[in-house]
């Protein structure tokens, strides 16, 4: 279907997107997959490509994840940490691409282990800062024109959710380490460490309501991590931390992060609902691994069912984040 939205990172932007939920087997609890893709084209001449998929197989003994995307992406920096000044963006352009695949399988109920492959690739790398030739020159030594990311990942999964596009119950556990070796391409040897944690409660519990809890710690355990990879303010998966910051607001070597939502249904048929959310973030440094300042963030939206199958959301948040910092924010499902 075509949309229009608007955020703090791309202006006004026109969008066609794509999803299917199916289902692969027929059991009660079966989990239902998911293939889902955009186009948008926004305000700031950016071009953002996503095709992901989730997808259950051999009566929900293997998962395969993949999320793959490209992006043309002017965007603006601001340097590494917590404490960073709103007022000293700095403008740059690059080109990306990410391919992220993985495969997972059951060893125990719903507890699943895999292996994956992920490549990141940054390229056409400009600064386009107005301020002096002498700072923009050394923002793009310091950037270079490009950056490469990959090698193989370790993937420990725990998924009792039964719906990934709308949860409305279970638990979700993913622990997954990764390592970037300049043998298969990566710029610089790197480790990191993602655990991904989340709850879902029916609240009051003779209720369509749902209570929702998010916990991200994004960790750079050796080497030197190229910059547009670090962990930072909306480049999760999804791209959907942060509400209430501009994608890209903070930066540094470790995120820690947390949210929770609530959810509610407004009309009976549950065509149309509203969320409230609260979230906070912290950053460390480029050398410090010492968390520096916390980061809250806030705000409320209304969802729109724009498929009662899958339980497919049109969703539109409005975030406020710390110094009166704000702005609208649309998913296609739910933000985690």
């Amino acid at each position: 279907m075509p949309a229009a939205g608007y955020t703090l990172q791309t202006g006004f932007a026109g969008i066609i997107s794509a999803n299917l939920g199916f289902y692969n087997y027929e059991e009660k609890e079966a989990k239902i997959s998911n293939i889902a893709t955009s186009i948008t084209y926004s305000e700031y001449n950016q071009i953002i490509l996503p095709l992901t998929a989730n997808i259950w197989f051999n009566q929900g003994n293997y998962n395969f994840v993949s999320d793959n995307r490209y992006i043309s992406y002017p965007s603006s920096i601001y340097g590494l940490g917590g404490r960073t000044d709103p007022n000293k963006a700095r403008t740059i352009n690059f080109s990306g691409l990410k391919l992220h695949n993985k495969l997972v399988k059951s060893f125990s109920g719903n507890w699943m282990a895999g292996l994956g492959l992920y490549y990141d690739q940054f390229w056409n790398i400009t600064v386009l800062d107005p301020s002096t030739k002498k700072i923009s020159t050394l923002i793009q030594k310091e950037l270079g024109k490009s950056e490469t990311a990959v090698g193989p990942i370790a993937n420990i999964l725990y998924d009792s959710r039964t719906n990934q596009i709308n949860p409305d119950k279970g638990t979700y556990f993913n622990l997954l380490y990764r390592y970037n070796a300049t043998q298969l391409g990566s710029d610089n040897n790197w480790q990191a460490l993602v655990i991904d944690s989340r709850k879902y409660f029916t609240f009051p519990a003779n209720s369509k309501n749902v209570l929702a809890f998010w916990n991200l710690e994004w960790l750079t355990l050796s080497g030197k991590i190229p910059y547009l990879t670090m962990p930072s303010t909306g480049w999760d998966d999804q791209y959907n931390s942060g509400r209430g910051y501009i994608q890209s607001r903070f930066r540094g070597r470790n995120m820690s992060y947390l949210e929770s939502e609530y959810r509610f249904q407004i009309s009976r048929n549950g065509l149309f609902g509203g969320v409230v959310f609260a979230n906070v973030q912290s950053f460390s440094g480029d050398l410090s691994s010492t968390y520096a300042t916390l980061l809250p963030g806030y705000g409320a939206g209304v969802r729109f069912k724009i498929n009662k199958h899958s339980k497919t959301n049109i969703c539109l948040d409005y975030g406020i984040g710390k110094n009166g910092l704000g702005g609208f924010y649309v998913n296609l499902g739910e933000v985690f």
